[in-house]
């Protein structure tokens, strides 16, 4: 009997943030994330972070708010297309390629889990490509990991009245239209074969080594906090892990000053005092 390791995290503190609470507790996680990669250098790690799930669950923009405060020269972000005749059959190989080298980040905008999901979904891969992959996949993983590399697998899970929502912003968004493809409108229509390969998916390729990390993807704030706090709760980059999700009402304790034009965010009541204080000595 195959046990179910896949996780669903949930984070209280991050339900339901104004868009001022978010941007404070985003930059919060991004210092630690930038600890975190200084880390990963400083130690020759190789850490791997893979995002799947369906259509507009957020995957780019989540990715997008890990990387848009870490170095650019110790990070990738990985987003393939269509593969190739070659590429479908050394499907492994095709993304072993990505994998980050020492001290360095990499991030899959949708993975070699594809073979899982949309591929078997939408017919792009015979029965016995699917069986082989869904047979090797933990292996592979695990030995990966066996190997020293950081693997952390995030599903993004959005319900279909948000899907639907987001293809109907896509449509209307005179920057965003073209996000939406017809294959992407096929796919909906294939929900529950989805939902059936997911969950076959949870089932076959999980462990204890490799889980699945699946978050509520319903609420973009939510899903990338979450996620962000999942990473360096995870791992371990510094030796006593004192970092705190802040409640909603903790942020608001979190202050704002600005002195000749220059704006200072997230100030707790000493530093907002202190400031307050040389600005009102500087204009006497």
């Amino acid at each position: 009997m195959i046990e179910d390791f896949h996780r669903k995290k949930f984070y209280k503190p991050y339900k339901g943030l104004t868009r001022r609470d978010y941007l404070t507790e985003k930059s919060r996680l991004q210092s630690e994330l930038l600890k975190l990669q200084y880390w990963a250098i400083e130690n020759k790690k190789r850490i791997a972070i893979s995002f799947d799930g369906r259509d507009a669950a957020g995957k780019g923009g989540t990715i997008k708010r890990f990387v848009e405060n870490l170095m650019p020269k110790h990070l990738r972000v990985v987003e393939l297309h269509t593969p190739s005749k070659r590429e479908s059959r050394g499907w492994f190989r095709r993304y072993s390629e990505h994998f980050p080298d020492e001290g360095e980040l990499v991030f899959f905008d949708r993975s070699w889990y594809n073979r899982a999901l949309i591929e078997p979904t939408m017919g792009y891969c015979s029965k016995n490509q699917y069986k082989y992959f869904i047979k090797k996949v933990l292996n592979w993983e695990e030995d990966l990991i066996a190997r020293g590399m950081i693997l952390i697998k995030f599903y993004l899970s959005v319900d279909q009245e948000t899907q639907l929502f987001r293809f109907n912003e896509r449509i209307r968004h005179p920057l965003k239209y073209w996000k939406l493809s017809e294959n992407d409108k096929k796919a909906r229509e294939k929900w529950h074969f989805f939902t059936k390969f997911k969950e076959q998916m949870f089932q076959r390729t999980s462990s204890q080594t490799s889980p699945w990390i699946v978050i509520n993807a319903n609420d973009k704030y939510y899903t990338r906090l979450s996620a962000m706090l999942y990473v360096i709760n995870s791992i371990p980059y510094v030796e006593n892990q004192n970092f705190r999700p802040m409640y909603h009402k903790t942020i608001e304790k979190y202050k704002t000053f600005s002195v000749n034009g220059v704006e200072f965010n997230n100030l707790n009541d000493d530093q907002f005092t202190t400031i307050q204080h040389l600005s009102s000595l500087a204009l006497r």
